[in-house]
């Protein structure tokens, strides 16, 4: 699965018109409650990466599982998840969808279950060779894609 959201990011026409001053609002279909924005395009993109993963986190911590990306449709920008966190959120959904126990895994990984606990945890550092290597075990691999996130053109405001 790809750990990119699309995500909306809309000038505040008010905002500029009102004081002269650029502001972003942030929002993503797929997560209704990831909702901020910026001062500055950069910002606001910035924001935007921030709040996808504290709602990511939550939705872990709170439901069990992420919601799957939609595609993203004209203007949208994909944000994604730290790779590192990717990578774990990944080896969980695998461990799910397989029926592996964290035991299970633990042993073939040859750590106590505590560090398998906090190999899982998406919130801890990890050293990437040992995600790499639970990742081999459930049948996944880490791909990491560089894009573009492009300020698009605004237009002049008129009034």
């Amino acid at each position: 699965m790809r750990y990119a959201y699309p995500c909306n990011i809309e000038l505040d026409e008010e905002e500029l018109k009102e004081t002269g001053r650029e502001a972003y609002g942030v929002t993503f279909p797929d997560l209704p409650e990831a909702i901020s924005g910026g001062w500055s395009w950069e910002e606001a993109v910035e924001m935007a990466e921030d709040v996808l993963w504290l709602c990511i986190s939550d939705y872990c911590t709170e439901q069990g599982y992420i919601p799957t990306p939609s595609l993203p449709t004209n203007g949208q920008v994909m944000i994604s998840v730290p790779p590192l966190a990717a990578a774990k959120l990944a080896i969980n959904a695998a461990m799910k969808e397989q029926g592996i126990r964290k035991e299970t895994l633990a042993g073939k990984l040859g750590l106590t279950e505590e560090a398998t606990r906090r190999l899982l945890d998406p919130l801890y550092r990890t050293h990437l060779s040992q995600v790499e290597k639970a990742l081999k075990l459930v049948g996944r691999s880490l791909v990491i894609e560089d894009v573009t996130v492009a300020k698009p053109a605004l237009s002049p405001v008129v009034g």
